[in-house]
């Protein structure tokens, strides 16, 4: 049975696991992400993969998904979180381990993740949604990427006379701006969702304008896409049962649902690249 080595590489942990094509996980480990160094990056990625794959037997290639630009052979431009710049970890690891090897943006791999293994995997095409410190997005058809922006969060939306950066706005850090504008003073995203929960007249006023506000940006999405459905994630997203019913109402052409695939999504999108690849 052919397999895939699957890493999802984020700003404070590295997880390599290998994969088989009934996309079962079948060994996985964890190591702290280097961080501020190339050289030692790399070097801590290519140590974590031999600890994590017991055999190379039937494997077919290496990919994975990284919070930051990509270039289309696998360069990448920055790793924000990570402190490092033009990493070139595609080239690096197929030298390495003699094995092709992909890399993509974070966001594109849960989108396949969704596209292809999670509930809503039947659907021609999904839009896939992350609203963390930042928003992302990804567009996939029959299964595939066929569009996918890291400036998805970067819309222009106007608000009181000015125009801003969707994401500066509506993000988990934006809801803070936003907050901050309004008169108030919160911590964290999930603050504010108590205090709308617990009715709090100026939290009110504040969601109304961020469910607004969050609604014109999918609708706007989904006027330039048509997906069958949206598939939402992120830290915002631990929130939902406070504002999603909301936000259906607002956006009525969108068909939103919770993303499926949890915390594997990482893995299970990297290992679907990699066998789309490997054909």
């Amino acid at each position: 049975m052919k397999k895939i080595i699957a890493l999802d590489i984020g700003g404070t942990n590295t997880r390599v696991a290998l994969i088989n094509e009934k996309y079962e996980i079948e060994s996985v480990k964890v190591s702290p992400t280097v961080v501020g160094n190339t050289n030692l990056f790399l070097d801590s990625v290519s140590k974590t993969i031999k600890e994590a794959i017991p055999s190379f037997d039937g494997v077919a290639a290496l990919a994975m998904g990284v919070p930051g630009r990509v270039r289309y052979d696998g360069f990448i431009y920055a790793l924000p979180n990570i402190h490092i710049e033009n990493v070139p970890l595609a080239s690096y690891l197929t030298k390495e381990f003699r094995l092709p090897s992909y890399v993509i943006n974070d966001a594109e791999v849960a989108a396949l993740a969704e596209a292809n293994v999670g509930p809503y995997k039947k659907a021609k095409s999904l839009y896939f949604v992350t609203i963390s410190t930042g928003v992302g997005g990804a567009l996939t058809i029959d299964g595939e990427l066929r569009n996918s922006s890291y400036e998805a969060g970067h819309t222009m939306t106007p608000y009181h006379g000015e125009v801003h950066e969707f994401e500066h706005m509506a993000s988990g850090v934006g809801l803070h701006r936003l907050c901050d504008m309004n008169g108030l003073q919160i911590s964290e995203a999930r603050e504010f969702f108590a205090l709308v929960k617990n009715k709090n007249p100026l939290a009110l006023s504040v969601y109304k304008d961020w469910i607004k506000m969050v609604a014109d940006w999918l609708e706007m999405i989904y006027d330039a896409f048509t997906p069958e459905v949206f598939t939402l994630t992120g830290g915002v997203m631990k929130s939902s049962e406070i504002f999603l019913a909301d936000l259906r109402r607002a956006a009525p052409h969108c068909h939103l649902e919770l993303c499926g695939c949890g915390q594997e999504a990482g893995l299970i999108g990297a290992a679907v690249l990699g066998f789309q690849k490997s054909k």
